[in-house]
């Protein structure tokens, strides 16, 4: 139980507080403290309750700036230490835009040299550094895009671990008669629920229900449909159907395309015929639409985040699966200075 401790609001009496400690053998934790590195004090002043990331990226840039390091090391670096410091954060709070860009411009002017306060010419903008390797970037992290990726995972697990500690105390608090993809804001949320919300948005983009019996998934109201873009069925004509497993002819295992050609646009009947009748009856579950295997991944929310924000930039680029399928190319090995030389001259 070293580990542990407890916080208690005002109006806790000090004989209650001194039973509760006894009981559970834990000692009192002050809001000024830390636990496991991170503050417990954080409320509108987050720039300040993290001024410690900062700290600590720039003393660890402090000690690179006197060797003599190539590309391909200062790449290694970057990616695998300074970038690696805040995560831990960065996966339960969403980091202000303000401190993403001061750790962002540490890194950059690292990368370009810049030491004493002495400005140095960035023959290449960040912003294409840090696209994907199959759009000729780097693949430096943009900061503030792995953030919402990391929160997206704590959301997908309080989505698939309902029964856990964490999921059902944020339950009780916001959504006590209700599901997490509904839940709202609500009245003086914390932090975290803020960030988890955040997170959450992003996880509604790759999100999709797999077909199992179809008994658990609502044809309007959940995304299903598994292709790119709209995941949900366009409601044309007005009619009763609600679950999906109406639409099941469970004796056949197949799709009662007669229900199908009525309700539905030929678009969706074509896409919901394509997907495979399970024999066993299982139930349906949450899955993740950007990997094969339908789990969730902050490497694959991550693409999928950075390809949506290169064709916001660049209308007509790449989709995101394609992006994927050529990254996966790319990451054969190759020599690591090259991809940094190609970078200072492209």
């Amino acid at each position: 139980m070293d580990k542990s401790s407890i916080h208690f609001a005002k109006g806790c009496s000090n004989n209650l507080r001194e039973e509760i400690m006894d009981i559970l053998d834990v000692h009192n934790q002050t809001l000024n403290e830390k636990y496991l590195g991170m503050p417990l004090n954080v409320g509108i002043a987050m720039n300040g309750a993290f001024k410690y990331l900062k700290d600590r990226v720039w003393s660890t840039i402090q000690g690179w700036l006197d060797q003599c390091l190539s590309a391909g090391g200062k790449e290694v670096l970057i990616k695998a230490v300074a970038q690696a410091i805040p995560t831990y954060s960065m996966s339960c709070f969403r980091l202000p835009k303000g401190l993403c860009n001061h750790l962002t411009g540490l890194l950059r002017n690292f990368w370009w040299g810049c030491k004493d306060g002495k400005r140095k010419t960035c023959w290449v903008a960040w912003d294409d550094m840090i696209q994907l390797k199959n759009r000729n970037g780097l693949g430096f992290r943009d900061m503030e895009l792995f953030n919402l990726a990391l929160l997206a995972k704590q959301a997908c697990r309080l989505l698939l671990e309902p029964t856990s500690l964490c999921a059902r105390l944020l339950k009780a608090i916001y959504f006590p008669n209700g599901e997490l993809l509904e839940a709202e804001l609500g009245q003086n949320p914390s932090c975290i629920w803020r960030s988890i919300l955040d997170g959450r948005s992003t996880l509604n983009l790759g999100l999709i229900r797999r077909i199992g019996n179809g008994e658990s998934t609502k044809i309007w109201a959940m995304d299903w449909l598994p292709r790119e873009g709209m995941r949900r069925p366009i409601n044309t004509v007005s009619n009763s159907l609600q679950l999906v497993s109406e639409l099941i002819d469970v004796a056949a295992y197949s799709w009662k395309r007669e229900v199908l050609n009525q309700y539905f646009a030929p678009a969706d009947v074509e896409t919901i015929l394509n997907i495979l009748i399970n024999t066993r009856r299982q139930e349906d579950f949450w899955a993740w639409h950007h990997e094969r295997s339908d789990v969730f991944s902050v490497r694959s929310a991550y693409r999928m985040l950075a390809a949506q924000k290169a064709n916001e930039a660049h209308p007509g680029s790449l989709d995101v699966r394609k992006a994927e399928r050529l990254d996966d190319i790319m990451e054969h090995p190759s020599p690591i200075q090259d991809q940094g030389f190609s970078m200072e001259v492209g």
